[in-house]
C-alpha cells in the first residue's frame, strides 16, 4: 500500500517541476513573463499547480460546452485564466496581458505534452475479458464472464 502513495508523491512532484520548467521557459520566450527572483519563481508555480488541481476542474465543467465547440482549443483559454490569475496574487511574477498569459499556458502545456511524450506517461489500463466455456461440470466449469483489469 505504501507504494502507491510514493507514486503519487512522485507524479505530482513532476508535475510541479514540468509546470516550474514551462514557466522558466515561457519567461525566457516573451517579453510579457517575468519573475523578480526564485521565490517568486517557486511561488507562482505552486498557486499554478494548486489552481490546476482544485479551480481548474471546476472551470472546465462549466465551460464545458464552450471546449466542445472550440474543439478543446477553450482549454488553453482556461488554463491562460488561471496563469493570469497567479500572477495577479503572487508579487513578483508579472504578466503583462492576457496575450503573455495565453503565451505561457501554451509553453507550459507543449512542455508537459514533450515530457510525457519523451519519458512516458501515465500507465495505461488495459481490459482483458476472459469468457468462460458453458456446459462444462465441476470446478474447471465457468459460463460467466470475467473482466480483468
Amino acid at each position: 500500500m505504501a507504494e502507491p502513495k510514493a507514486n503519487n508523491w512522485l507524479a505530482w512532484l513532476r508535475s510541479w517541476v514540468l509546470i516550474a520548467l514551462g514557466v522558466l521557459l515561457a519567461a525566457w520566450t516573451s517579453d510579457g513573463i517575468s519573475f523578480r527572483s526564485d521565490g517568486s519563481l517557486v511561488m507562482g508555480v505552486l498557486l499554478i499547480s494548486v489552481l490546476n488541481v482544485f479551480l481548474r476542474p471546476i472551470l472546465l465543467l462549466f465551460a464545458l460546452p464552450f471546449v466542445v465547440l472550440t474543439l478543446g482549443l477553450g482549454i488553453f483559454l482556461i488554463n491562460a485564466l488561471l496563469f493570469w490569475l497567479a500572477s495577479s496574487i503572487v508579487p513578483g511574477f508579472e504578466v503583462a496581458g492576457f496575450g503573455s498569459a495565453l503565451w505561457g499556458a501554451f509553453v507550459v502545456s507543449f512542455t508537459n505534452w514533450l515530457a510525457t511524450a519523451l519519458l512516458g506517461g501515465p500507465r495505461n489500463v488495459r481490459v482483458r475479458v476472459n469468457r468462460g466455456q458453458s456446459g462444462g461440470k465441476g470446478p474447471d466449469r465457468r459460463d460467466d464472464d470475467v473482466i480483468d483489469v
